[in-house]
């Protein structure tokens, strides 16, 4: 079920109304919640709806296990099963096929004849973000980070409460399960808070993502041929505009959807086009998962506690399966690379101090008081933004392309090396891309340092009224988005 269709719509209003009835007790509610929230995911492909349920029932009870387990080996032990239950699942039906393809490869190069039939895998809906947060319950419990959830009832919420289930935030357990611990429904405050984001998350997926600029991305990463350089620009800017509107725009939901059942959900997205170097970046892009990165990949490999060669080696390893986790193509361990390469060299070359280094240090002095300092402060972080821009920018190439030949191509029309490129972009297409772009970054930078719903409280309430009103037609009349959102895939 996607949040941008009237089917949604037509639940989520059933389910407001099931949830706010004031005759129902707390648990009735929590029981409709969870049917709610397989009904949801049944939507894609009911059966999946029995791998859901095993990876719940199995964590739950290991994880009770592991929390009261003392004996280190049978804790371990419990700890593998967890893992393999998981990660067994997870490779199966989304790296299956990538790794029987490789290993076709492999043992053909070495002279073996090895021809199997292509199989058919079929990927379940948010199995990649399920996953990462039973995962992140089990190794909580392992550690004893936090309390086990007392019920199996509020555990299964927790894991498919609909709103962050098939593609995040990626929530750990303090985060959500004990929220279900007491009664909770929306206000009128939160009810309002929470319609608006999800008016501006269906605008940001519906009329900017699907309506303004995946056409042109789409027309200039399925050329076969070399392109002009203006065209793969404005292609690769389009696609990463695309893929901002679409994910954040489902977190936003997400947070709203939410928002309006009385709950609380993590928020994803900080402005990331206006980061100031790539630490910055991956501080405000999918920040819940690049905080489970940190958290459960690279501190428990060493993080930067074990010299500065090992934590390069860390940092690029967390970054390289952080692209593998987006799917099963070598050209996401190439983003992957990408992204671990620049934290590389960010570190290198960024002053060693004591605690927490911003990713841009500036000294503070006296000479901080003047105006024309404060002014040239402000331009060089602007501009080192624009860098930081652009090199993400790159990296999109290789998240976009369906594989190396294409994305070589694009690089080489980017950067004027294709002698035979040819226009495909109509002049409409390039207006577009070109103004949606420079309003997101402007709007990223003005947003920089505080949130959308922080500044519409400070705002008059006609003024929001008025961009509310416009953002609702602008969907309703925005008739093309019936796309799926492009992190379902992962």
């Amino acid at each position: 079920m996607l949040f941008n269709s009237y089917t949604f719509i037509a639940f989520f209003a059933i389910i407001m109304i099931l949830h706010h009835l004031p005759f129902f007790k707390w648990t009735t509610k929590k029981v409709i919640l969870l049917i709610a929230s397989y009904i949801f995911y049944a939507a894609w492909n009911p059966p999946f709806i029995l791998l859901l349920w095993l990876s719940t029932v199995v964590d739950y009870f290991v994880g009770k296990a592991l929390y009261k387990q003392e004996n280190k080996r049978k804790k371990n032990l419990l700890l593998v099963i967890s893992l393999i239950g998981n990660l067994g699942m997870l490779c199966f039906f989304k790296y299956g096929g990538f790794l029987l393809e490789n290993f076709t490869v492999l043992v053909n190069a070495i002279g073996i004849n090895f021809h199997p039939a292509k199989p058919n895998i079929i990927l379940p809906a948010g199995i990649s973000f399920y996953t990462f947060t039973t995962l992140c319950y089990t190794i909580d419990m392992y550690k004893k980070h936090s309390e086990p959830v007392k019920s199996m009832l509020d555990f299964s919420l927790y894991v498919t409460f609909f709103p962050h289930l098939v593609a995040g935030p990626i929530v750990r357990p303090p985060q959500l399960a004990t929220q279900f611990l007491t009664p909770k429904q929306g206000t009128r405050t939160t009810i309002m808070k929470g319609l608006f984001l999800i008016s501006m998350g269906l605008f940001m997926k519906v009329v900017l993502a699907d309506g303004m600029l995946s056409s042109s991305a789409d027309m200039v990463f399925n050329t076969p041929s070399s392109v002009l350089p203006i065209d793969a620009w404005l292609g690769v800017l389009a696609f990463s505009g695309q893929i901002f509107f679409d994910f954040a725009g489902y977190s936003t939901c997400a947070v709203g959807a939410a928002m309006c059942l009385g709950f609380w959900l993590p928020q994803n997205f900080r402005s990331p086009y206006a980061a100031i170097g790539f630490s910055d970046f991956w501080r405000r892009w999918h920040i819940t998962l690049s905080s489970w990165l940190r958290d459960y990949l690279y501190i428990p490999l060493g993080g930067n506690r074990k010299g500065e060669l090992r934590t390069y080696v860390n940092l690029m390893t967390t970054m390289l399966l952080g692209g593998l986790w987006h799917g099963a193509n070598w050209t996401f361990v190439v983003w992957g690379g990408l992204h671990g390469t620049y934290l590389c060299v960010e570190r290198l070359f960024r002053p060693k101090k004591v605690g927490e280094i911003d990713p841009i240090p500036i000294p503070v002095t006296t000479a901080s008081l003047a105006p024309g300092f404060m002014r040239s402060k402000t331009m060089n972080r602007f501009l080192l933004a624009l860098l930081t821009f652009f090199l993400v920018n790159i990296t999109w190439v290789f998240f976009r392309a369906q594989d190396f030949s294409t994305a070589w191509r694009m690089l080489s029309s980017m950067f004027g090396r294709a002698n035979d490129g040819i226009a495909v972009l109509p002049t409409l297409n390039m207006v577009k891309v070109a103004v949606v772009v420079v309003g997101m970054v402007a709007t990223q930078w003005f947003l920089r340092n505080t949130t959308v719903l922080e500044v519409a409280q400070k705002t008059k309430w006609w003024i929001v009224s008025i961009a509310w009103t416009l953002m609702l037609l602008a969907i309703i009349l925005s008739q093309e988005s019936s796309s799926s959102f492009i992190y379902f895939q992962f």
